[in-house]
């Protein structure tokens, strides 16, 4: 056999330097944009040193502090109400009643179909005008328990069908099934997908900033508007600032993720040993 691909034609010669030229000026194109955007930034004194001053400000570190503090209490309860909350819907639409696997389905669509940022709004205007933190945690809540519960069902359904029917064989009720022999199994597939959505829902607390909640965001912008330097306002250092902490946030709850799924990687390939 050849060594060709037979998805697709090796490119000749022609093609190679066709390709190479196309990516050569894609390149040339990305970065003459990216000295734009520098160029212009830097003529706005964005990148002057006096820009950085307003961090070296206590009041400013304790705003930064406190908006931090109150980004990861609404992530997590948020966090928490929504896998408590995506559970109860995924065990309903997995019910053997079509009325409650009706109405957890239209539950499920509705929320997850709403726009997050409306849903936030309407829920702050309607109920939580003098409680911007419930407006937002349960906005939170309701859309992504709706995606989670939609996780669990897809991973619990994964789960060979041979499996459950053990159990009933072994004369288990549904409810026995489901919390030792289905969702064990299904956990440790389905769990990359859900700490994903927690680390949406971590980002998508920066909504609070519409209905004034003070978290990091909101924050950011309070600074930002209120910290006159004498070249101006400190918005690209603000960014960077608040953009960085988010990502670490991102990072660490993703690196603890990792570190669960190889735990329970582990402790599943000791039962097997065990077992065998």
């Amino acid at each position: 056999m050849s060594g060709s691909s037979v998805l697709y034609d090796v490119p000749g010669p022609r093609a190679r330097a066709r390709n190479l030229i196309l990516g050569v000026l894609a390149g040339a194109g990305l970065l003459g944009l990216l000295w734009y955007v520098y160029r212009s930034l830097d003529d706005a004194n964005q990148f002057s040193a006096a820009m950085w001053d307003p961090f070296l400000y206590k009041n400013v570190q304790e705003r930064i502090l406190t908006g931090l503090l109150d980004t990861l209490r609404a992530f997590a309860t948020a966090a928490v109400l929504s896998l408590v909350f995506g559970a109860l819907l995924a065990a309903g639409r997995l019910s053997d009643h079509k009325p409650v696997r009706a109405v957890c389905t239209a539950v499920v669509q509705f929320f997850r179909a709403m726009p997050l940022l409306i849903m936030i709004f309407a829920l702050y205007q309607s109920l939580f005008t003098t409680a911007p933190f419930w407006g937002l945690v349960i906005g939170l809540t309701l859309y992504n328990g709706s995606v989670q519960a939609e996780i669990i069902r897809s991973g619990i359904n994964a789960v060979p069908r041979g499996q459950g029917e053990a159990g009933y064989a072994l004369g288990l009720r549904k409810s026995q099934v489901m919390g030792t022999v289905l969702v064990p199994q299904a956990v440790r597939s389905m769990l990359p997908a859900i700490i994903g959505q927690l680390v949406v829902t971590l980002k998508d607390t920066s909504l609070g900033l519409i209905i004034t909640f003070p978290e990091l965001l909101y924050v950011g912008k309070w600074i930002a508007s209120n910290s006159s330097t004498p070249d101006g306002y400190p918005y690209i250092p603000v960014t960077i600032v608040i953009g960085s902490i988010y990502i670490i946030l991102c990072l660490l709850l993703t690196a603890l993720a990792k570190w669960i799924e190889g735990r329970s990687r582990r402790g599943a390939n000791r039962r097997t040993s065990a077992a065998a």
